[in-house]
């Protein structure tokens, strides 16, 4: 048997992206545990089909979908999937993201720039596009996108991942602002360093250099994150609990972004 469900969530759907690992996958188990019935999304089937098990582990009622957000074509299909389903969309999770390659300017080539954008910008794009079509219809609606701390200040990953989330900050801002007037709120979260599949090369390259027991160190809680930790923070926002919150972008980072980051101490 599942836990007992709180119902903040009770007769919601939420589409999550993202959501074979990590953060997503935190997500999706949180939401069914609270009442949401989901449509998940990732590259990765085998993952999403993991990230099922849990989900019904917790009494949860969901359907998965392997799909490229860096497409524009397969994320539409994605939201009519839901639609088909369930007859509406009530909650949007763009958590889908990579950190591209970990090289510097120099060795950053164009075209892993623009695998970056496409999946961390583009794809928080085409499903906000298509979600907010029906959420405008029914008037009511909640977008939370994952962002980083890494497009809030330097020194939290590489050029091309930083300036990503920089400007999925930015389309949370302005998205918020095109779709306010439709009681459709549009908010993101920005977790600091979180142990997941994606940044898995991270945590293994601290081990390679001797490193490891200072990550996180940054951070004035002195620890890296969980998941589960930013999936609260994520359902905070895709609740009714936060009625009055829109185009805001939440550091869960430990306290990294609220103090100064000093030359030399990246790890």
């Amino acid at each position: 048997m599942g836990r007992e469900r709180k119902g903040r969530l009770e007769g919601k759907v939420a589409i999550i992206t993202g959501a074979a690992d990590g953060i997503g996958q935190a997500a999706a188990v949180l939401f069914a545990r609270e009442g949401a019935r989901l449509v998940l999304a990732d590259v990765n089937e085998e993952g999403l089909k993991r990230t099922m098990v849990l989900v019904q582990k917790e009494n949860g009622e969901g359907i998965i979908k392997k799909t490229d957000v860096a497409r524009e074509a397969e994320v539409k299909e994605l939201i009519d999937l839901a639609l088909k389903n369930y007859s509406q969309t009530d909650i949007l999770c763009n958590n889908a993201g990579i950190t591209g390659a970990l090289a510097d300017l120099e060795h950053e080539d164009g075209d892993d720039w623009h695998k970056v954008y496409s999946v961390n910008v583009l794809g928080a794009v085409y499903a906000t596009k298509y979600a907010a079509r029906h959420m405008k219809e029914r008037e009511t609606g909640s977008i939370v996108n994952t962002a980083s701390v890494a497009g809030i200040r330097s020194g939290a990953g590489t050029n091309a991942y930083s300036a990503s989330k920089a400007a999925l900050i930015n389309f949370t801002q302005t998205a918020a602002c095109d779709l306010g007037g439709y009681n459709i709120r549009v908010n993101a979260v920005c977790p600091g360093l979180i142990e997941t599949g994606m940044t898995r090369p991270i945590f293994e390259l601290a081990r390679q250099r001797g490193k490891f027991g200072k990550l996180g160190s940054r951070c004035e809680l002195r620890r890296y994150g969980r998941p589960e930790e930013v999936a609260r923070a994520i359902l905070f926002l895709a609740s009714d609990e936060a009625s009055y919150i829109t185009g805001q972008s939440l550091p869960v980072d430990g306290g990294n972004t609220a103090s100064l980051n000093l030359p030399g101490m990246k790890f």
